[in-house]
């Protein structure tokens, strides 16, 4: 295989891209945001002769995408990362300085996910230096928003139509074709307010949600009867706990906050009947039991087949450019592959290696980037040839 991925260039290109705040203002108010690196990337874009097109989502949160438009009659595919990080307060290191050493790239967003985005945009950038025209569109989006609730991708996906996608995210080499989903649940518990001294009258709300507690413990032990052979088993437990006003009240009221992790196959129909079950078992246990439950927020897991032909050319590509076979594996967190999955539209993981997502001190492997970049490129020609 030809090496058409231009190392040094890759690297100079990763670096600007982690220089760039980009963090993301839904989880620190008052962040800088995607815009600035939204703006970079459009100019980058419009340099490749990619047809570019700057969206904002929301104000200040834009969608940067371009295509490399195919001669007709091939596949299309789509090479999708996010552009927003998480917050740096707490790094150990200079978020925004990316330092090299020892063959890692240090710096916010470097492994989560700037690294993975910079090698697709290499592997574009290798297929365009070609003159080489294929038959089938290249899109490159890059998306606001991951971090939090995907507004980018959402919007993207309502109009966007590929017959395949690559989110670049960092996944070893690996080939990711499963996620779990994860449904957030408010349970609120009703006691009746009285002076402390009042114990005949007043019903503890706090007490009661001890019961919902020892519920949730027991749906744990059953749902981990049932695993997925990549993701292993769902999962359910409480997050946020608050309720009662004063020392010497009964609280009438508490609230807690839980998330129920999903495994592909289960749907918001068993976490409905989960929660429905379990009220109902502890009103019928205790007549002074009363609650309440609101699913806020749901996302669905997802799981494709390792036969899909994106996945079938990604496993050429690593033993053509690797010398061996990827892992066919699944993720315990959610990812944007779920809302492209969703449309129809066969999508997987594929990226480079590092540590530290979210965490104090984060690094990508660069020569895991660059031969991400080959795979990728490989791909791109061989699906839209």
């Amino acid at each position: 295989m030809v090496k058409s991925i231009n190392s040094n260039e890759l690297t100079e290109l990763l670096k600007d891209l982690v220089k760039i705040d980009s963090v993301n203002p839904s989880l620190v108010p008052g962040a800088a945001g995607e815009a600035e690196i939204a703006s970079y990337l459009r100019d980058w874009m419009e340099s490749m002769g990619l047809e570019t097109e700057l969206t904002e989502v929301e104000p200040g949160r834009p969608n940067v995408v371009g295509t490399l438009r195919g001669s007709g009659g091939g596949k299309s595919l789509m090479l999708n990362g996010h552009t927003d990080v998480v917050g740096v307060d707490y790094m150990t290191i200079d978020p925004f300085d990316p330092v090299i050493k020892d063959g890692k790239l240090y710096g916010r967003g470097s492994f989560d996910m700037k690294g993975g985005l910079a090698s697709s945009m290499a592997a574009v950038k290798a297929v365009v230096d070609s003159g080489n025209q294929l038959r089938g569109d290249v899109i490159i989006a890059a998306v606001c928003d991951e971090e939090f609730a995907s507004i980018g991708t959402e919007h993207l996906m309502k109009d966007t139509r590929v017959d395949a996608a690559i989110i670049g995210e960092p996944t070893y080499f690996n080939v990711q074709v499963a996620h779990k989903g994860f449904a957030w649940i408010d349970v609120t518990t009703h006691g009746f307010a009285a002076h402390g001294s009042m114990y005949q009258l007043g019903v503890d709300a706090i007490a009661k949600m001890g019961h919902v507690l020892i519920g949730f413990e027991a749906m744990q032990r059953i749902l981990e009867e049932t695993k997925h052979p990549l993701v292993g088993p769902g999962s359910i437990h409480a997050s946020i706990i608050s309720g009662g006003a004063e020392l010497s009240t009964y609280p009438d009221r508490c609230k807690l906050e839980a998330e129920r992790r999903l495994i592909p196959g289960e749907t918001r129909e068993d976490v409905e009947e989960e929660m429905k079950g379990l009220i109902q078992s502890l009103k019928e246990g205790d007549p002074k039991f009363n609650a309440d439950y609101e699913i806020t927020f749901f996302r669905e897991s997802m799981e494709i087949s390792p036969e899909e032909e994106i996945c079938q050319v990604l496993k050429q590509g690593s033993l053509e450019v690797l010398g061996k076979e990827p892992q066919w594996v699944g993720g315990s967190g959610w990812m944007d592959t779920q809302i492209i999955h969703g449309k129809g539209i066969p999508a997987v993981a594929f990226g480079p290696s590092g540590f530290g997502a979210h965490g104090a001190e984060e690094w990508i492997d660069l020569d895991s980037v660059h031969k991400a970049a080959e795979v990728q490129e490989y791909v791109i020609r061989k699906f839209c040839a």
